[in-house]
C-alpha cells in the first residue's frame, strides 16, 4: 500500500532502521525488525547506508519488511554518487520486490568522494523518477524545520522545498529536532506557502550523548539546554540516560499529537527496546485520537 493513503487515519507512527554493515551478515538485523513488527507499525524504513555501497541490503530488508512481515516499507535512495542508470537499477529492483514506497534523499557529500553523477539535488532525483515511473511509487521527501545545515537561509531552504513538493513529493519527513517551538513555526511556514501535502515529525530518542552530539553537528540540530543538563548529568549511566531520553522524546511527541501532526517518525537506531517504550508510553494517546474521540 502507498503510504500517502494511509494519512487519511493519521496520526501514522513509523520506526527508521538501517542494514548492518557490509562484513555482517543480513540476518543479524531480523531479530530487530521482528520485534518493531510485533509493534505494528504502519511502516518501517530502511536506510541507503552512508556511502549508498549498501543499496542492495536497502531492498532487500525493504523487501523482507513488506513479503515476509507485511509491512509496509519505505526504501531510501540517494541522489549523489548514483548516475540515471544506477537509480533505474534500483527503482526497478524495488518494483519487482512490491516495494510501493522511496524516500528520496541528496545524500551526504563525503570528502574524498566523486562528485555527483546525474543528480546534484534530491529535487531533480524526485523529477526523474516521477517522469521515469509516474505515479507506480509513493515518493517521501525529507524537510528540515530549523533549515537544511547547508542553506543560506531558511527563505531558500523553503524555496527549494517548494519546488521538491511539486516535482512530486507525496508527503514529507522532517529531520530530528528537540524544540517543537521549531517545527510549530516550520509548519505554519509551509501552509502559508500552500504546502498541504502530510507532514511526519522525525524524532531521536537521546540513549547515547557522543553519538547525538556527533549526528547534531552534523545536520545542526539544536539542543535544548534543559537536555543539554540531562545528557551530562547521566551520561556515565547507560540506562538512567535511556530512561531519560524516553522521557524527554515522550513528552515531544505528546505534545504534537495533542497540537494534530500528521504522525511521528521514530529514529530508533536499530533500538526497538527504545521504540517499544516509547509506543507503550504513547499507546492511549494514540488509541484517543484513532478512535476520534478528541
Amino acid at each position: 500500500m502507498k503510504i500517502a493513503e494511509k494519512f487519511s487515519e493519521r496520526p501514522l507512527i513509523s520506526f527508521e532502521i538501517f542494514p548492518p554493515q557490509k562484513d555482517s551478515p543480513l540476518s543479524s538485523i531480523f531479530k530487530t525488525i521482528d520485534e518493531l513488527a510485533d509493534l505494528k507499525p504502519d511502516y518501517i524504513s530502511v536506510t541507503y547506508g552512508a556511502t549508498g555501497g549498501q543499496s542492495s541490503r536497502t531492498s532487500e530488508i525493504a523487501s523482507i519488511i513488506k513479503n515476509r512481515y507485511g509491512i509496509d516499507p519505505l526504501a531510501h535512495i540517494t541522489a549523489v554518487r548514483n548516475s540515471k542508470e544506477d537509480i533505474k537499477k534500483e527503482v526497478e529492483k524495488m518494483y519487482d520486490n512490491n516495494i510501493e514506497n522511496i524516500l528520496v534523499l541528496r545524500g551526504d557529500n563525503l570528502s574524498g568522494e566523486p562528485e555527483a553523477k546525474d543528480f546534484k539535488y534530491a529535487q531533480e532525483l524526485i523529477q526523474f523518477i516521477r517522469d521515469e515511473y509516474n505515479d507506480k511509487f509513493c515518493l517521501a521527501g525529507a524537510c528540515y524545520p530549523e533549515g537544511h545545515i547547508e542553506a543560506r537561509n531558511k527563505s531558500l531552504d523553503l524555496y527549494y522545498l517548494e519546488k521538491k513538493v511539486s516535482s512530486g513529493v507525496d508527503f514529507l519527513i522532517t529531520q530530528l529536532f528537540f524544540d517543537n517551538t521549531f517545527y510549530y513555526d516550520f509548519a505554519s511556514k509551509l501552509r502559508n506557502r500552500s504546502i498541504r501535502i502530510p507532514v511526519q515529525a522525525g524524532i531521536m530518542p537521546v540513549t547515547n550523548k557522543n553519538q547525538i552530539e556527533r549526528i547534531t553537528s552534523m545536520c545542526g540540530a539544536f539542543i535544548p539546554e534543559k537536555f543539554i543538563k540531562v545528557m551530562n548529568k547521566y551520561q556515565a549511566d547507560k540506562q538512567a540516560l535511556t530512561d531519560a531520553g524516553v522521557a524527554y522524546a515522550t513528552d515531544q511527541i505528546i505534545d504534537l499529537l495533542s497540537s494534530g501532526v500528521d504522525g511521528i517518525h521514530l529514529y530508533v537506531m536499530n533500538k526497538p527496546q527504545v521504540a517499544r517504550k516509547i509506543t507503550q508510553n504513547i499507546k492511549a494517546v494514540m488509541k484517543s485520537l484513532k478512535s476520534g474521540d478528541v
